[in-house]
């Protein structure tokens, strides 16, 4: 199933709304349908390394090694030192190349309004909910603790919990359209 270029889905919310579920469970079901997936988590915290200081792969980028790369048995795992600040959509989805789908948790002032990029936005609050609505466009659906059902919000809400192949339906419809094209 594997395209050249994946199909880019944003998983967007406040902190604890439920985002990291709902990207296990777009995971979970989209590999049990035979797609290759990709996620990206964006960390905002300033100082974040995945390098353990003092470990021989740290001690390799503090003596100038740009690029590092660590192989285990069952991993390998390649630590880039690199200014971030400037990264682009393009250059976050080529190193997810080889993937059906790319799932993109956080970036939301890189993907707010771009509306190539289909979101789901978990939410916590009817407050949540409509600034959502007003921030992020296209919305694919709403998921979360708070459900949006009572809202005139014109949109879908899943709960990802006790429907999860529902999330995955709504994901795959896109991926089939994109490939029609």
């Amino acid at each position: 199933m594997t395209s050249k270029k994946p199909i880019v889905i944003a998983v967007v919310g406040s902190k604890s709304s439920g985002k990291t579920t709902v990207i296990e469970t777009l995971i979970e079901e989209l590999t049990k349908r035979g797609y290759k997936v990709a996620a990206v988590k964006h960390i905002p915290e300033k100082d974040f390394t995945i390098d353990a200081k003092g470990k021989d792969t740290w001690r390799f980028a503090m003596s100038g090694a740009k690029t590092v790369v660590g192989i285990a048995p069952m991993e390998i795992s390649t630590i880039e030192k690199a200014d971030t600040s400037s990264l682009s959509l393009e250059d976050i989805v080529e190193r997810c190349l080889g993937n059906d789908i790319v799932i993109i948790e956080g970036f939301r002032k890189l993907l707010g309004e771009n509306v190539k990029v289909p979101k789901i936005v978990t939410v916590k609050s009817a407050e949540e909910a409509l600034e959502a609505s007003k921030t992020f466009k296209p919305i694919i659906a709403f998921t979360g603790p708070y459900s949006i059902k009572e809202m005139a919000l014109n949109a879908l809400y899943i709960d990802v919990l006790r429907e999860k192949k529902e999330i995955a339906n709504i994901v795959e419809e896109i991926v089939r359209k994109r490939k029609r094209v």
